[in-house]
């Protein structure tokens, strides 16, 4: 179970007073009627709980085919496309998998001339299954990034490369579904009423995590329990709206930018995911608190100084782990020549913990409102329920400043300006 604590020095009844819980609650109330902006792009909200089994199954049949025959996967998309299923994957695997493993990587994510070249030579010798990921099969990253696949599965494996390229798109339209029908690609469905940002609960976050290994239903499972548990509960006992009302509470004091900390580097792609999540719900309007990330206690031999002197109009959210899946004690030494001996027998998680509030006490001594968040562990269960919380906080807190959580309007102007450059016909 997830947990929220706030550390700040205000007590959390200043952030969620009886004005706060009348919006909250009006929130609550329009969120689960499916009547606020952007309502119809809430099939996220109940999609965990809804998802056939025999939707599973072939996930999970398909994954199993994937790692039959390939010694990489490649997944191509871009933003909510990619980030989801990355977080995950960075999460659950280990840091140095072993060479039978399959290999997942990603394209279309960025474009860099260097790394698809150096990723077309890392595949030869290898079995390649390729998965895009994209609604309209034209969105320009991904889309460049398949040209070049495609036509190096095809010189490859010839008419075999149609049983080797996956496509996750649109039910009813778009160039790639076409494409898909022409060359019998075999289709998965991005749902029409799920925004990129919040679909690694749909095939395009469950195939790549399944082909992986990791166990997609106890990942939903984490998922369903947090929709359950946050459906019922209000303001006083619910993480999902406290989150939102503190971070609503401190933004209107003028703290414009949440620094989100963690002290397990597997998280990092998580804290990439849930900056796209956040960045992209609020930041509309000239409103909305800037996502940042730090990585303990590597940054706090850099930005960790900024944070501690710089100036106040940030706050801290540390998303802490309890129990460490592998571990290691420091030992003593004869010679003690880098005067460790003092802590023998420390666990490097315990040394993890006890930074941690060092650290805190040394922020909030400088000033910085903080909030935690606990996860009692890294698995599927615990990640699937605080990948939901974050998304239901995110539509909370998005509400809150008056703005729809669901569309983004501001990706459309560099886009615009990118085909206008390129003289693409139309721009």
């Amino acid at each position: 179970m997830l947990m929220i604590n706030l550390t700040y020095s205000q007590a959390i009844e200043s952030a969620v007073d009886l004005k706060m819980k009348t919006r909250l609650q009006q929130i609550q109330e329009d969120l689960y009627a499916k009547k606020g902006a952007g309502s119809d792009f809430l099939g996220w909200l109940d999609w965990p709980s809804s998802l056939p089994d025999d939707f599973l199954s072939k996930i999970e049949d398909t994954a199993k085919a994937i790692r039959d025959k390939a010694d990489v996967l490649v997944v191509i998309g871009i933003g909510g496309s990619y980030l989801g299923s990355k977080a995950v994957l960075s999460a659950l695997s280990s840091y140095f998998p072993k060479d039978e493993q399959l290999e997942v990587l990603f394209a279309g994510h960025q474009v860099s001339g260097e790394y698809l070249k150096q990723l077309l030579e890392h595949l030869e010798g290898k079995e390649v299954v390729v998965n895009v990921i994209s609604k309209s099969g034209k969105t320009t990253e991904p889309a460049i990034a398949f040209r070049f696949l495609r036509d190096y599965m095809e010189k490859r494996y010839g008419d075999g490369a149609a049983e080797r390229i996956i496509v996750t798109t649109d039910a009813e339209k778009g160039a790639l579904r076409q494409l898909a029908e022409t060359k019998g690609y075999e289709r998965f469905i991005v749902p029409d009423d799920v925004g990129g940002r919040y679909s690694v609960f749909t095939a395009v976050g469950l195939l790549p995590i399944a082909a992986a290994g990791h166990s997609i239903r106890k990942l939903l499972d984490g998922a369903k329990e947090a929709e359950t548990t946050y459906r019922e509960a209000g303001p006083d006992n619910n993480p999902a709206m406290q989150y939102a009302a503190i971070r609503h509470h401190l933004y209107v004091q003028g703290y414009t930018t949440e620094v989100n900390a963690i002290f397990e580097p597997k998280l990092s792609f998580v804290q990439e995911w849930w900056k796209q999540l956040f960045g992209e719900s609020e930041g509309k309007e000239g409103k909305g608190i800037f996502p940042a990330s730090v990585v303990f206690t590597t940054d706090l031999h850099s930005l960790g100084q900024f944070i501690q002197d710089g100036q106040r109009n940030l706050f801290e959210t540390f998303l802490l782990v309890k129990e460490a899946q592998q571990d290691l004690e420091i030992f003593e030494t004869p010679e003690d020549g880098d005067e460790l001996n003092y802590i023998a027998g420390l666990s490097l998680q315990e040394f993890n913990h006890i930074a941690h509030k060092g650290t805190s006490n040394a922020h909030l001594s400088g000033g910085v409102p903080q909030l935690s968040l606990t996860v009692d562990r890294i698995d599927e269960s615990q990640i699937g329920h605080l990948l939901y919380f974050y998304m239901l906080s995110c539509a909370y807190s998005a509400y809150l400043l008056g703005i729809n959580p669901f569309d983004q309007p501001g990706v459309e102007e560099y886009k615009n300006n990118i085909f206008k450059l390129l003289k693409k016909p139309g721009f």
